[in-house]
């Protein structure tokens, strides 16, 4: 049974917005860098964005810094490992943040893959145990979402959670994921985005990505769900493929992919900017023109 109220849900939706930003280098340990990420936040913040998602299987540990550096916006873990951390010790440390800036950390929570995790077993099994725990330690319900793909971990999020943050998805699964959420549960996919015209330029980024995602089975098992075949996975993926799970072009085509996933349901949509830099970089630039592009 579902231990997440109407109005509680409410609040977060209201609170993270429509849209937020996806981000490794905020999740940077790098201490030379700290004052640039604080300084990052704050004008994330200022942009309109809100809500930050760490990525690389973060902790309270990345997040706390970024929430001291701004007034408003929710700073998530997008999405801390199961494995990475123990339910103790991450309900532990939601307690003492929650007590000195209230309402502006949120945790989100996946089971990862094989290949990353030496413990990884039995993945939805864990989740529910993971969960429990976290529900005996008072960590709130509606204060967390699951990183789900599959009928299964999406009811999870429903029951379990204030709902779901799916990664690497496309609007006909968000659609699918509203149908298993209900109205009620946040649903805030991922969705990674490439500030570029040029259709072969364009692609030929989103595939450096897209190659690591290709093989792990969680992914390539949705999107044989949702309609692809193992013909999309060649060669770093098909354009159909491409093209679905990135939002490329100029600025109208990429509002009109962005659009497309709050047609298809989604509450929130937190954006990954991909382009000629390191994955721990922080394109500011670029996150101007993007905030620009969604006034």
């Amino acid at each position: 049974m579902n231990q997440v109220s109407v109005s509680q849900v409410s609040s977060l939706k209201a609170t993270v917005g429509r849209y937020g930003i996806w981000s490794f280098g905020l999740r940077s340990e790098d201490p030379a860098g700290l004052t640039e990420r604080a300084e990052t936040a704050a004008e994330l913040e200022e942009l309109g964005f809100g809500a930050l998602w760490l990525g690389g299987s973060p902790g309270l540990r990345h997040a706390v810094p970024l929430v001291e550096a701004t007034s408003r916006l929710v700073v998530a873990t997008g999405i801390q490992s199961i494995w990475d951390y123990e339910a103790a010790e991450t309900a532990s440390g939601y307690a003492k943040l929650e007590a000195t800036h209230p309402g502006r950390f949120l945790l989100g929570l996946g089971v990862s893959h094989a290949g990353f995790a030496e413990r990884y077993r039995r993945p939805y099994a864990s989740m529910v145990e993971y969960l429990d725990v976290l529900d005996a330690a008072g960590q709130p319900a509606e204060r967390r979402v699951l990183a789900a793909l599959g009928p299964k971990m999406l009811e999870l999020s429903r029951d379990r959670a204030a709902g779901s943050h799916p990664y690497l998805v496309t609007p006909e699964h968000t659609a699918q994921a509203r149908a298993a959420l209900g109205e009620t549960p946040l649903l805030a996919p991922e969705l990674k985005v490439v500030l570029d015209a040029d259709p072969d330029r364009a692609r030929t980024t989103a595939r450096s990505t897209l190659a690591l995602y290709l093989t792990l089975p969680n992914y390539t098992n949705n999107f044989l769900r949702i309609g692809f075949t193992e013909d999309d996975f060649t060669a770093g993926g098909s354009d159909r493929l491409i093209d679905a799970v990135f939002a490329w072009g100029d600025e109208n085509r990429i509002r009109e992919r962005i659009d497309a996933f709050h047609t298809a349901g989604a509450d929130h949509v937190t954006l990954q900017l991909l382009g000629d830099w390191p994955r721990e970089a922080l394109p500011r630039d670029s996150w101007r023109r993007l905030a620009d592009l969604l006034k």
